[in-house]
């Protein structure tokens, strides 16, 4: 297979806006194109267990797998329900969002699925799209419209419910509404300590004055609710999407002209530069130090100093 590197700007593929985004690039590092051929790809989950890498492919209806030990890519399942989010729990199950299913799912060890979540108080759920398991084992996860605004990611309906913020039990299943005031909720992730959840606002996809930012919440010592918010970024490059947390609380997110590395107080550090518009991250390789990146119609990594949680 052949493998592509980028350089922008410094040569290197880096915007660097404050020094300590040096610290996490190790030294001539530069992003490298590992695939193409999607139409909008998403939802990058890391199985360390066999160090490999599925995504979503989401108009083509499937869902791909990179195999870290020799290089290749092949087709991991197809049809997918337009699956777009997806990780993996502490067990090593994919869970996944489904456009067309309207659902969350979690694929078990056996190959049989289990619906998670379908429907709220009896009616049918938009369509997920971003889903991360908490320590406790509460599954939480977003529901914006874009799969049923069109039949490209989906099928066209009518929304039965709001676009809110959702948290699975994991004892008794139950779904509870955790956020109500989003316009279009999207990726999501906690803090290194579970004690902070952050959440995107892609609302901006379709009203150039909706948000188009991430809000940090406060995780209630309950663990099912969320407290008070802050505005964490605003996204200065087209839509903050998915994005993922490294150890040090550190956050690295999609935007409009790559990946977007912000410091847990809210700095924007630096940039990682990719040639199309970044919808989603995840960390992963034997020292979860290397960061894998959809982006449109491709798949792309680069090594950092930084290790994913």
């Amino acid at each position: 297979m052949t493998t592509t590197p980028f350089g922008f700007l410094d040569g290197t593929g880096f915007e660097r806006l404050d020094p300590r985004f040096s610290t996490c690039l190790p030294g001539p590092e530069r992003v490298v194109r590992l695939w193409t051929g999607g139409r909008w790809c998403e939802g990058p989950a890391w199985f360390a267990a066999h160090r490999t890498l599925v995504w979503s492919d989401i108009p083509n209806n499937r869902m791909m797998r990179y195999d870290e030990l020799n290089g290749t890519v092949g087709l991991w399942r197809q049809p997918s329900n337009n699956t777009n989010g997806n990780t993996v729990d502490p067990q090593g199950r994919l869970v996944s969002c489904e456009h067309l299913g309207r659902r969350v799912v979690r694929n078990e060890h056996d190959g049989t699925q289990t619906v998670l979540a379908s429907h709220w108080q009896g009616k049918r759920l938009n369509s997920p799209n971003d889903v991360v398991v908490h320590s406790d084992g509460g599954i939480w996860f977003t529901d914006p419209s874009y799969g049923i605004l069109s039949d490209y990611e989906g099928l066209r309906a009518e929304s039965e419910v709001g676009c809110n913020v959702y948290r699975v039990d994991p004892s008794s299943g139950a779904i509870e509404v955790v956020a109500d005031d989003f316009v279009k909720p999207n990726g999501l992730a906690f803090s290194p300590d579970g004690s902070m959840l952050y959440i995107a606002d892609t609302g901006a996809s379709h009203d150039p004055a909706a948000p188009k930012h991430i809000r940090r919440f406060k995780v209630n010592s309950d663990g099912r609710s969320l407290g008070a918010n802050t505005l964490f970024a605003e996204c200065t490059n087209g839509l903050f999407d998915g994005f993922r947390i490294d150890t040090l609380g550190r956050i690295w997110t999609s935007a409009g002209d790559g990946v977007h590395a912000y410091d847990p107080d809210g700095t924007l550090i630096g940039k990682i530069l990719v040639p199309e518009p970044v919808s989603n991250v995840c960390f992963g390789g034997v020292s979860r130090n290397r960061l894998f990146i959809t982006a449109t119609t491709s798949l792309y990594s680069i090594y950092l100093n930084a290790r994913g949680l």
